[in-house]
């Protein structure tokens, strides 16, 4: 007969048993597969995500999905623990001390409750297969005087740059994570496209689902995918060959702007993924990575009033920028029209 077990810490190791544990107060805001790895340690990401795909792990009873928000006081069943199987690959993430450093000095803003930070292109945000070297890692590098490390409370793509939000608190995550949610929060993303889109200012609504491709996983535009709107508008243009475009996502699917600037048939410089060789402009100063960048955010600070953060260009873009005679000062304002939230 199996047992179950109520409450604790998520320390007992009882092979056999069921545990069904109470979510705490320090802990709400917490994906529902981070907070498994935080109780368990020594399970595996890969066998969390079995637990979860196979609905061994419920949530208040029912099956829940890897990234659902955990709430203070709700109930989560573990299936029994078992006999731990042998770590497969890299146990530990890997960073330096120069990573910290560089980290730290990519701070936009900081105070009691949030953290913004300009991400790099090229640092994954949390780890998965193969990757060794995320942000996930080393935010316990940015807990300056917290009790605890600062949280995720959105994510960017590896490839892409810009502003990224770390909550501090249980509280700020919460709020931060329901303003993501809502038609509060405004992000605003730059980037540089092969072609010029038509027309210069524009709405693409385009559903989209995710299905098998070329090297992984891979989105598409499809009818009965989840809705995906997305507004765009043409700053600037190197003739026909290229276009400074700002983006700016109403909702939020992975990849979201990738596909739907590949679906008005320029796609994002270097997105290789969707766009294919179209994807890539020939010239010295022209890097073949992606070009696409959070530039800004606003949205309203966990404390009251409102938190609004730009990112710099980063370097490859900057060069790109250069070279086709675009300039990034222009806009003194970046998000142009104040109405776009009320598309929706």
């Amino acid at each position: 007969m199996i047992g179950v077990k109520a409450g604790g810490p998520g320390k007992a190791r009882a092979m056999g048993s069921v545990q069904i544990l109470t979510v705490k107060a320090d802990e709400a805001g917490l994906r529902l597969d981070r907070w498994l790895k935080k109780r368990f340690p020594d399970v595996g990401h890969g066998r969390v995500q079995k637990w979860l795909r196979t609905g061994q792990v419920r949530l208040d009873g029912r099956r829940a999905k890897a990234g659902v928000r955990l709430a203070a006081g709700q109930q989560v069943r573990v299936p029994p623990l078992g006999a731990a199987p042998p770590r497969v690959g890299p146990p530990r993430p890997v960073y330096s001390d120069a990573d910290i450093r560089d980290l730290k000095a990519r701070i936009l803003h900081r105070d009691d409750h949030v953290i913004v930070i300009d991400k790099p292109a090229g640092l994954a945000v949390q780890g998965g297969s193969g990757i060794r070297h995320h942000l996930d890692a080393m935010l316990a590098a940015l807990r300056f005087d917290a009790d605890q490390a600062p949280r995720l409370v959105h994510r960017l793509d590896r490839d892409t740059s810009g502003v990224l939000v770390l909550a501090r608190t249980a509280e700020a995550a919460r709020r931060l994570t329901a303003a993501f949610r809502s038609k509060d929060a405004r992000k605003l993303y730059w980037a540089v496209v092969a072609g010029v889109p038509r027309p210069a200012e524009g709405i693409v609504d385009l559903a989209l689902a995710k299905g098998p491709g070329r090297g992984g996983e891979r989105i598409g535009v499809a009818e009965g995918g989840k809705k995906a709107i997305t507004y765009y508008r043409v700053i600037d243009h190197a003739g026909r060959a290229a276009a400074w475009v700002a983006f700016e996502p109403l909702t939020g699917r992975t990849h979201q702007i990738r596909v739907h600037a590949a679906a008005l048939g320029t796609p994002v410089l270097g997105d290789g993924k969707y766009g294919g060789r179209t994807a890539f402009l020939k010239g010295d100063n022209i890097a073949k990575r992606l070009h696409l960048h959070a530039r800004a955010i606003r949205m309203p600070h966990p404390a009251g009033g409102m938190l609004e953060a730009e990112a710099p260009l980063p370097p490859h873009m900057r060069a790109t920028f250069k070279a086709l005679g675009f300039n990034e000062k222009t806009r003194a304002d970046p998000f142009h029209n104040a109405a776009i939230p009320e598309m929706l």
